[in-house]
Formats: C-alpha cells, structure tokens, sequence
C-alpha cells in the first residue's frame, strides 16, 4: 500500500504545457458539412489560444468513412504528418474525439504527442478552475479520460510475452504494474467522489438557505464567451473577470442585486457551454451546472454577433435538456446587438425565443427594458390562493406567513382561512386546503 502511495506521487501525466505549437485536423464527410468543419477548427483555434498554445496550420479533411484503427487513412495521414514536420509542429490536435487506439496509433505516425478536442478542454479546464470544486470536478474528470489511456500516459509501463518455450502468454511485471495503476487510478476515483460529495452537500445547504429566504434566483445560462460575466458585472457592478477567451469563468459567482421596483434578486453566473463538450465535462460540472436546474428563471445569453449565434444558442438548449432545466421559465437575452451585422437575425431569434430582449452589455443599451421583463417573470412565479387550512397544520401556516405576503387571514372554529400570495414552488404543499374561489 505504502509503495502504491508513493507510485501515485510519481505518475506524471502527458504534460501539454511543454508543446507550444499546434496542428489543428478536422474531418468533414461531404462538400455541404466542409463550413462546419471550418467553423469548429476556428473554435478549436481559439480554445489553443485560451490555453497558450499557438495554432500553426488549420485543416480540414474530406472522410467517406473513419477509419477504426487511426481514424484517417494512410494516404491522408502521410500528407498530415509532412505538413506537422514543416510546420514544426509540437502537438497534434483532432476536432473530434478519438480512441486510445487511435491515439496510441497515431503518436507512431506523427512521431509527436496527439490529443483532440475532449483532452484540450479538459486541461483548458484544468488551468483556469479556480475554486476547490471547480479543481475537484476537473480532476475527476481528468482522471476517467485518462483511464483508457493508461499506456500512453505513463511511460513505466510495459507487457512480457511468454518465452519461446513458454507457448501461451504469461502475465509479467508489466501487466502488473497497469493493475496497480489501474488500481490508484480508482481509488483516486473514490477519493475524489467523496470530496466532491461533501462540496455538493454545502452546496445543497446554501441552495436550502435561498430557498428559505424567498428571494427569486435568475441563472445566466449561454454559449461560452457570449458575455455572462460582463452582464453580471454590467448588472452589479461585481469586481468579476471578463476576458475575450472561452471558458474564463469556470465558477459559479453569485451576486445580490436590486431590481427598480426594490425587489432583491440572485444573479448566478455559470460556466459556458461549448460544441461538442464532452460527456466527463459535462458530468463533472453537474453539480455546478446544476445552479440552472435549481433556479427560478433562466437568463439565456446570446452573441448575436457571431456567425454561428443560431447554432451556438441551439447547443445550448441542448445542454439544458441533458440538465433537464430546459422547460424552466426563461429570458432571451441576445447580447452584442450593437455589433450585429443584420437585424432580420435578430428578428429570427424573437420568432424561434419568446420573451426575448436585444442589449448590449458593454454599452448598457437595452438594460431597462431587461429588467422590466425580469420583473414581470417574477410576477408571474407567485399566485394568489385562499385555502382553509387546520390549526394542526399550523407549521404549513407559518411557512406562508413567512415566503408569502398575506392578503387576508380569519380564524373559523378550528381552521385559518387564509388568502395570501405565495411563490409558486409552494402550490404543491397548499394543494389539499385550496378553496375554489
């Protein structure tokens, strides 16, 4: 076990820091799908960026089929691997995610480190998480890719074979020193499991103590990069970081805010979404994520301005469904209006979105008329109910008493009559002593 421990200090994963030049390969299967593979080279070319790496070629590949054992033929590949040579290429980079197979496969053809898409979010992940759940849920995610990869990401480990006279294989050092790992990399799994579990447990204790307090709670939700930390800092003035960067916030920030009418609200800012985000991201995040799912109104953000503002926002509601927050009240917010190239676009967003407002978060144009539809969804999160409720149930009383504001109160025999407005999360509880009118 000591020995173990110590082994788990030792493994040092592939290091992608050393590697300042990248060769981005995308794969496109017919002349209609080539825009779309552009389009995310582009985007994998700002997510080099974010991280620090420098982009020295772009391209984009006709498939009819991938191939299973190195995803692209050899033809293409010898052509790939003279352009990495001349471009002096440090690492590879595929759009699309690919096998340990794959990867093993293609690291002897280009004779340099290859990852894709997944591993670059992964450490772009990695180097921006700033809070201890944030670097939690990295971590567990760093470790499952890595899993599968365990031959290629430390160096120490080898197979024997059986000796000629031996005949059938035979289980040497080698074999046993990938069940080791095999086996820190679970316990590390389970290390880091629990942790995370006490993190979701406060988190679940602050989201109690909102609740309890009745002040409405508006998630900005979007495509990474669309502008949610400048509306949030636009809003309330929060010392927050914005950066013209994907991925720049990565921790959930909450702020208190007080719309015109004097209503308080919970603005909670959230890690952005991406094309192609990878399943151990996304389940990693959950937790964080999970703010959306948690809140009473969505604040869906939109860069307009960006060419792919459709797709992007439709990724988006993706994300929102795999959460299962996509059916939650919701604001459209298309962000960057002043930098839009054409209006009909924006006129396309208000017939696909209801409740959709144009702003500019920079310049604070559009703002009061955000608010004022924020107002009106808070209205529309309460109802006026009477009920005629038992005096042994006088817990459920105080409780309306407290998140609701009361209209009227009267004490018949042994029941309270009750009209008050309440949020509509607490329906359900007053449901058995509604009256009809």
């Amino acid at each position: 076990m000591i020995e173990e421990k110590k082994k788990e200090q030792q493994m040092q994963p592939f290091q992608l820091k050393a590697m300042s030049k990248a060769l981005l390969i995308g794969a496109y299967r017919s002349g209609t799908d080539i825009k779309g593979c552009d389009d995310c080279l582009d985007e994998l070319e700002r997510l080099c960026d974010t991280y620090g790496l420098k982009t020295v070629g772009k391209i984009a590949c006709p498939i009819k089929k991938l191939d299973s054992a190195a995803y692209l033929g050899s033809g293409k590949l010898e052509e790939l691997k003279i352009a990495a040579n001349q471009l002096e290429a440090g690492v590879v980079i595929f759009d699309d995610e690919i096998s340990p197979h794959q990867q093993r496969n293609l690291e002897k053809i280009f004779q340099r480190p290859v990852i894709d898409r997944t591993e670059l979010i992964i450490e772009v992940f990695a180097q921006r998480a700033k809070t201890r759940e944030a670097r939690l849920q990295i971590e567990l995610a760093k470790v499952k890719y890595q899993f599968p990869r365990l031959k290629r990401m430390w160096t120490h480990l080898s197979r024997q074979t059986a000796t000629a006279g031996g005949g059938a294989y035979l289980k040497g050092e080698g074999e046993k020193q990938i069940e080791i790992d095999r086996r820190i990399l679970r316990r590390q799994i389970d290390r880091l499991n629990e942790e995370i579990e006490q993190v979701v447990e406060q988190r679940q204790t602050q989201r109690s103590l909102r609740l309890r307090t009745g002040i409405p709670t508006f998630a900005i939700v979007g495509y990474t990069n669309a502008g949610k930390s400048t509306l949030l800092k636009a809003l309330t003035h929060a010392e927050v970081l914005v950066e013209d960067k994907l991925f720049a916030t990565l921790d959930t920030t909450t702020r208190k805010f007080s719309l015109p009418n004097k209503q308080e609200i919970l603005l909670i800012d959230t890690v952005g979404f991406i094309r192609k985000i990878p399943h151990t991201v996304v389940a990693a995040f959950k937790s964080t994520l999970e703010e959306a799912v948690h809140t009473d109104i969505l604040l869906h953000l939109i860069d307009v301005s960006h060419p792919l503002a459709e797709s992007q926002a439709e990724e988006s509601m993706l994300v929102l469904k795999e959460l299962g927050a996509e059916k939650h009240p919701m604001i459209t917010i298309l962000n960057k209006i002043d930098q839009c190239p054409n209006p009909v676009i924006a006129a396309k967003f208000r017939v696909k979105y209801p409740k959709t407002v144009a702003i500019s978060a920079t310049e604070g144009t559009g703002i009061d008329e955000l608010l004022q539809l924020m107002i009106k969804e808070i209205s529309l999160l309460r109802k006026i109910v009477k009920a005629r409720i038992p005096q042994s149930h006088y817990a459920l009383v105080s409780e309306l008493m407290r998140e609701g504001r009361v209209i009227r109160c009267e004490y018949e025999e042994n029941d309270i009559l009750i009209q008050v407005e309440i949020p509509a999360r607490l329906e359900y509880k007053i449901q058995p002593f509604l009256l009809n009118s």
